[in-house]
């Protein structure tokens, strides 16, 4: 044991624990032709990979030439993205819901070991030409093997749209409050209350927007729309994050577009203990040029950024052609963006982060090449390579007293060279198969002996089949190369490499009714994303899915 002086210089270190290995899942938007329905995912599971902490690997849009969609859909919150990123999402399974009951409402509910209750329910409304309405809400709870190991989650979400014969009004609220435990050291050699380790955190956000649902005369597409986040911890610490984005889109013909955007990114950050305030602003002006043809797509633009009043001048230059007679493509670009760090988006990646007194946003720059083919009707691939910059990347360290808290340092500058591949197999949207891979080689580091955090390994892949018409299975997994961590005393260490599987499946029993089975960590590791928080093993649940 050790001295009461020693317990105060510890308890000066520790501050707050967010969720990291348990998220939940959300209602999608509708698809243009079913707005009267909805679909529900489920929770994430408690146990499984937490995605790294930023996309690494480029992958950009190809030009949306088609008319803008008539469903609600919530505003992305992807700021001072030039292109949109695939994201891999190796947290859990997407939980599939999708079994056709029919019917608007639903409700779920199960239990599984660990002490872990789960019930959600999902309700839509309005006749989806005029109006249409989502309510959504959930609730998980759990208790580990670890003492400590505990858990609670409650996430509550209602999206809006009003429709005209031309535009679309939409809103949406969410409200998400978490509770966890900050069970990370050694329990062997330190007594700590419950109420000492216990950290509850409150994310509130709102959104509004104004769109175009039909082409009009002046050929020209807009959809302003604004975003608010309040995030705190206990009334200890909190930040108001102010986005808005204004995009206009100018067609001249099927082949020629031009594209503008003004994008802000306004922060307010406040720790009461210390009254430490911190302020962090965004604000790019986006212009593009767009050209596509059934050979060849090309867009081209310059960004001038100002970060926290700094200006950056950001290329944003991609294109794609495909190869005469045949169904391969090359891919090309250079492209640079602006990461926005908060403390909302650090206290997510790492919820064991202790209170940042200031941090600073991430420049990224990005030269890549690859390929992409379709084979057949079912098949496709692609794969790339990339050169990528860095400045002023976030990293995590472990404090060196206790251990379980972490804290933020700063890479100034920092390289990789990354591999990226993917391979897709759809059959009649009856069975796929999905799976993806990520090499990374992290050199050039000025402030830090190593990557921190950083993986340089990750597969991932999943399978969806529909064995019969009311058998819905599933299965996803997860591997990844082991991190560096920096531990108690400047200690160095490797953490070993992992892996998650984990299966499921949904029946049907009647048109209203039917039952579902998760199985997630089946292989029972016991990895460690974050060093000294090891994970969840094998968990099942199990329970009943109602639609009315």
């Amino acid at each position: 044991m050790f001295n009461k002086l020693m317990i105060k210089k510890i308890f000066n270190k520790i501050v707050f624990l967010l969720p990291l290995c348990f998220c939940f899942g959300k209602s999608k938007a509708q698809d243009t032709t079913h707005r009267q329905t909805i679909e529900i995912t489920s929770s994430y599971k408690p146990s499984l990979l937490k995605t790294v902490k930023i996309n690494l690997y480029a992958s950009p849009i190809t030009p949306d030439t088609s008319q803008p969609r008539l469903a609600y859909s919530i505003p992305s919150e992807s700021l001072f993205y030039t292109y949109q990123p695939t994201a891999l999402k190796p947290l859990a399974l997407e939980a599939d819901t999708s079994l056709k009951l029919g019917d608007r409402n639903q409700l779920k509910a199960g239990f599984g070991n660990y002490t872990t209750p789960y019930l959600s329910g999902a309700f839509s409304f309005g006749d989806g030409k005029h109006s249409l309405g989502n309510i959504y809400g959930d609730y998980i709870s759990s208790r580990g093997k670890i003492q400590y190991q505990d858990f609670s989650e409650i996430n509550v979400k209602g999206t809006g749209s009003i429709f005209s014969k031309t535009n679309e009004t939409y809103a949406g609220i969410d409200f998400a409050q978490h509770e966890y435990y900050q069970y990370g050291y050694d329990h062997a050699l330190y007594a700590f209350s419950k109420s000492d380790l216990r950290r509850s955190y409150q994310d509130l956000s709102a959104n509004v927007g104004f769109r175009n649902i039909v082409p009009n005369g002046s050929g020209i597409n807009y959809d302003p729309h604004l975003i608010v986040h309040e995030f705190s911890r206990e009334n200890q610490t909190n930040e108001t994050n102010l986005i808005f984005n204004l995009p206009a889109e100018k067609r001249f013909s099927d082949k020629v577009s031009v594209k503008v955007a003004l994008l802000g990114n306004f922060d307010s950050y406040n720790i009461k203990s210390t009254n430490t305030s911190v302020g962090n602003n965004l604000f790019q002006i986006a212009p593009e040029f767009t050209y596509s043809s059934d050979q060849f797509t090309f867009h081209g633009g310059i960004s001038p950024t100002w970060n926290n009043g700094q200006l950056a001048i950001l290329p944003n230059i991609y294109g794609e052609a495909k190869l005469s007679q045949s169904i391969l493509s090359i891919q090309a670009g250079w492209i640079g963006r602006y990461i926005p760090n908060s403390f909302r988006s650090l206290s997510q990646e790492n919820p064991y982060m202790q209170d940042p007194v200031s941090w600073n946003n991430t420049k990224e720059m990005q030269y890549y090449g690859g390929i992409k083919a379709a084979v057949g009707n079912h098949f496709n691939f692609s794969a790339k390579a990339a050169f990528i910059s860095y400045s002023n990347m976030p990293l995590f360290v472990n404090d060196e007293f206790v251990g379980n808290t972490f804290l933020l340092v700063n890479e100034s500058k920092l390289s990789n060279f990354q591999i990226h591949g993917d391979l897709n197999f759809v059959s009649q949207d009856k069975f796929t198969v999905t799976g993806a891979v990520d090499l990374n080689s992290y050199t050039g580091l000025h402030d830090n002996t190593k990557a921190w955090g950083l993986y340089p390994l990750k597969l991932t892949g999943s399978l969806r089949w529909h064995a019969f018409e009311h058998l819905l299975v599933k299965a996803d997994l997860a591997a990844f190369s082991g991190a560096s961590a920096q531990g108690i005393g400047g200690s160095v260490k490797n953490l070993k490499g992992g892996s998650d599987l984990s299966a499921g499946a949904e029946y049907t029993i009647t048109k209203r009714f039917g039952v579902w089975l998760d199985f997630d960590n089946i292989f029972n590791d016991k990895y460690q994303f974050w060093n000294n928080y090891p994970v969840y093993g094998f968990q099942v649940m199990g329970g009943i899915l109602v639609h009315f």
